[in-house]
């Protein structure tokens, strides 16, 4: 089956073609989300330039959520339904994925060149897994390998309360519950571990230190990168914090096939991920210690993995 693809983010959407579960080599291209008022036009000038008027399949990745098959943007006012991939692409096979979703479904289909690993652990093959979204906003969804297909159901979970170890941390939640623009009385998993969380941390380390000195995410990684003491003990509190979240995460859905972490907060902090103790902070679960040492963790650095994700549930199947 020929079909089209679409990875929809807040900035820009990736568009490509597939051919069953394989994306076409050189099919990809990407379109700045502020020139267009809605993905139709998207997908259509995608078609004329490749010279197709209709394909089999067509599947798209939405960052928002999915409810009875139509997605509404988080960060767009673009609503996108079945009607609309129908009209554009002449597809009589569609389906519209929340963003984790495609990236559970890529699982199993991304090179290994791209998974580098971050804590070891013994993966069970065809076992349950998690996929963990750590960059604009956060998420985590379990990835389930069943008889009758792959199934991964949808999650907001990023947006339950961030996890308090120690009094350290609760005065970390506090400090988000009231600091900054998007402060909203409430310190969830996201407020602490997105791009925006990251610099929540910095600026509660920095007050911690005696003199708030707020930084873009950007300041602070580069800051990392120079050795800084304040962005190194932000990044040993923010690896702390997300530890603590992916033991409750992997307590709770027992993924034996391993925790795969996508994002671009993810990549960016991979090299200091065992310096900063992750697999301690993943297993600081008292009684229950020895049982998470098991449990492997990656980090996916494949750009294109929820397209991937796309092309495998049509392959498979998958539908609405």
């Amino acid at each position: 089956m020929t079909a089209i693809l679409a990875d929809i983010g807040g900035t820009n959407t990736r568009v490509a073609l597939a051919d069953g579960r394989h994306l076409r080599e050189g099919s990809i291209a990407k379109f700045a989300n502020a020139e267009f008022d809605g993905l139709e036009p998207i997908l259509r000038r995608y078609m004329s330039e490749a010279g197709l008027s209709a394909v089999e399949g067509a599947c798209v990745a939405a960052a928002g959520p999915v409810v009875n098959g139509v997605a509404e943007m988080t960060n767009l006012s673009w609503v996108i339904d079945r009607a609309l991939l129908n009209r554009a692409t002449g597809a009589s096979k569609v389906a519209i994925l929340n963003d984790l979703q495609a990236q559970g479904q890529a699982l199993g289909h991304i090179a290994p060149e791209f998974l580098r690993p971050v804590v070891a652990g013994k993966s069970v093959p065809n076992a349950s897994m998690l996929v963990v979204g750590l960059g604009t906003g956060v998420n985590a969804a379990p990835v389930h390998n069943t008889p009758w297909g792959r199934v991964v159901p949808p999650s907001e979970c990023g947006h339950s309360s961030m996890p308090i170890r120690d009094a350290r941390d609760l005065a970390l939640a506090q400090f988000i519950e009231t600091h900054g623009d998007h402060a909203h009385g409430f310190a969830g998993i996201e407020d602490a571990l997105a791009g925006r969380g990251f610099e929540r941390v910095y600026a509660f380390v920095t007050q911690e230190a005696g003199a708030l000195a707020p930084r873009s995410s950007a300041e602070i990684m580069a800051e990392l990168a120079a050795g800084g003491a304040l962005a190194r003990e932000a990044a040993r509190l923010y690896i702390k914090v997300l530890g603590n979240v992916l033991g409750n995460q992997a307590l709770t859905h027992l993924p034996y096939g391993g925790m795969f972490l996508i994002g671009g907060m993810a990549r960016a902090l991979t090299p200091w991920m065992a310096e900063f103790g992750l697999k301690e902070a993943l297993c600081d679960k008292g009684r229950f210690h020895d049982f998470l040492m098991d449990f492997p963790v990656w980090v996916v650095e494949d750009d294109f993995a929820a397209l991937t994700g796309c092309a495998a549930y049509l392959a498979g199947g998958g539908i609405g």
